[in-house]
Parts: structure tokens; sequence; C-alpha cells
């Protein structure tokens, strides 16, 4: 049973274990949980595939990243998860070079952005957040199941409280854009797309996770306006949450811990934060938990479906 907590960070979950041999790839690695993740994965010893949308930046950071770990293990590569030709292009690169890959966790994310879309014509936080992942993660599924028990990470947040998804109106074609309720809903899609894949691959050896990592202050609210940013906080006080914020390094420590810790041995399909197994609550003051419809397995299959026929 895992002892660690809010608090603890990512060199204390990663303590004592040894990644020698082990290829782990990280989206949105240049800045934030992301850069964090891989700092500390590559001090011990995994070779990190850094995934990030724009290379000067990428190279920068793993410069960083070498600064505190100078044989860090590092591989840069482009992927735009907003344009699915992209994602197509990165995950045939990929498969040419490297026949398995041991973990890949799902960090990148847009949040609560003015209404846009993607390439390909899919609301922008959906598109990037879920669709880009998806399609990502299911065209690397031969290279996780030749691993021979692989790890998934997705990350979620809380914030799917904001939304369960609309399958019917996934782009808010029907209804008044809300850049929390769009979060919310990519947020719950990324939840239930851990329990897509660990239904559907567990058998060949993939179990998959979700991830909140807490209230962090990164890149990530980096298109929030004024305006949004108060509906965030007027939402929050309606529920008398507390939002206690973590450093970056607490906050990576949940995705690190589920890609590595051997107390998730045999598990899979679940919704971590704290480094522990959330409870599922519907109580909106909790500040813990997980929503009972981030889980649902009915839905999973058919947000499944749909995703399999938006990215074709």
């Amino acid at each position: 049973m895992t002892t660690f907590g809010f608090h603890s960070t990512t060199d204390d979950v990663i303590a004592g274990l040894d990644l020698t041999d082990q290829r782990i790839l990280v989206t949105g690695a240049s800045t934030g949980l992301g850069l964090e993740t891989t700092r500390v994965l590559a001090a011990a010893g995994a070779s990190v595939i850094m995934a990030v949308r724009d290379l000067p930046k990428g190279a920068a950071a793993a410069e960083e990243v070498r600064v505190h770990v100078p044989a860090a293990d590092l591989e840069l590569r482009r992927v735009d998860l907003a344009d699915l030709a992209s994602v197509r292009t990165f995950t045939d690169d990929l498969l040419h070079d490297h026949a398995s890959i041991d973990v890949l966790i799902a960090n990148a994310g847009i949040m609560a952005c003015p209404k846009a879309t993607t390439v390909d014509g899919f609301e922008l936080q959906f598109g990037t957040n879920h669709l880009g992942h998806f399609l990502l993660i299911t065209r690397l599924m031969p290279a996780l199941i030749a691993a021979g028990g692989a790890r998934v990470v997705l990350l979620s947040s809380a914030g799917h409280r904001f939304g369960d998804i609309d399958l019917d109106d996934p782009g808010f074609d029907q209804v008044p854009y809300d850049p929390w309720m769009a979060y919310g809903r990519s947020k719950t899609a990324n939840s239930l797309c851990a329990v897509g894949i660990d239904d559907r691959f567990r058998s060949q050896g993939v179990r998959a996770f979700a991830v909140h990592p807490g209230g962090i202050q990164t890149e990530l609210g980096r298109h929030l306006t004024s305006e949004s940013l108060q509906i965030l906080i007027d939402r929050l006080a309606e529920a008398t949450v507390e939002m206690p914020w973590k450093t970056i390094p607490q906050g990576a420590a949940t995705s690190v811990w589920a890609a590595t810790s051997p107390d998730l041995d045999g598990q899979g399909g679940v919704y971590l934060e704290d480094c522990h197994i959330a409870q599922i609550t519907e109580d909106p003051t909790a500040r813990d938990g997980v929503r009972g419809y981030a889980l649902d397995r009915q839905s999973a299959d058919a947000l499944w479906t749909l995703s399999e026929k938006l990215v074709q």
C-alpha cells in the first residue's frame, strides 16, 4: 500500500527504482509537469522520448534536463495533437524506429481556451486533449503490447467535474460554448479513455490509469482570460471546494507513481490522485474523489466508438 500523499514529490515516489532499459514517451514534455516528469524519469535511468509541439522550446527543455541529469537519455520528437496528420506522422516514425514502448504518459493539454477548432475541425479542447491522444495511443498500441507489461497514463483533472461527455454534441454546435464545460468534458474523456484502454488491452499486458495531478500553476493556464478565470473562482465558491496548490514536483508525482510504482501492478482503469486510487463521490463539496460518470464503462465504450469514427 502506498505511503505517499498530497505533499509527495517526484523524487519521493521514484526513490529506489531503476528504470534502466525502460523506454517512456511523455507528451507535452517541454514545460511544467511534462518537463519535471521527464527529468525524474531520466534521472532513474529511463530513455525518455520527449514529444513536443515546438522543437526549439523542446530542445531548450532537454538541455535544462541535462543540467540536472548530465547522462540523460533523451529523444526529441515533434507532434501537434491538434493536427491528426501530425499525430499519424509522429506515430509512423516512432514505430519505424522503436519496436516497443514501456510507458506512455499523455501529459500534454490545454485548458479553458476561447472557442476554436483543431486543424481537422474538432472543438479545440476535446480535439487536443482527447482525440489527439486517442489517435496517438491507439496507433502506438503495437509497441506498447510488444513491451510485455506497458502502462498508459492519461492526465485528467478534478476539472472533469465541470462536465460529463456529450456524445451527441462534442463540438458545442447545439449549445453555447462554455470554456470550462469544454475543459471538463475533455478531462472526463481522458478518464474514460483510460477505462477503455484498460478494458481492451489488459489481456495483452497494457494497463491504463487516469491521473489528477492537483492544482498547479503551469503554462496549462496560458489561454485563460480574466472572464474565464472569474468563472472558475465563482464555480469553486459555489461548490465550497478549496483549491490547495501544489508545486510542480508534487503535481507530477502522481503521474510518475502511476507510470512506475509496483503498488499498481495488476491494476488499471482507475483514477488516481495524491498518489493513491481515488474513491467515487458525487459530493460537490468534496475536494477529493472522482465522479462516477468519469469511470463508467458503458460511457467509455460509447466514447471509444465515437472517437474511432471521428479519427477514421
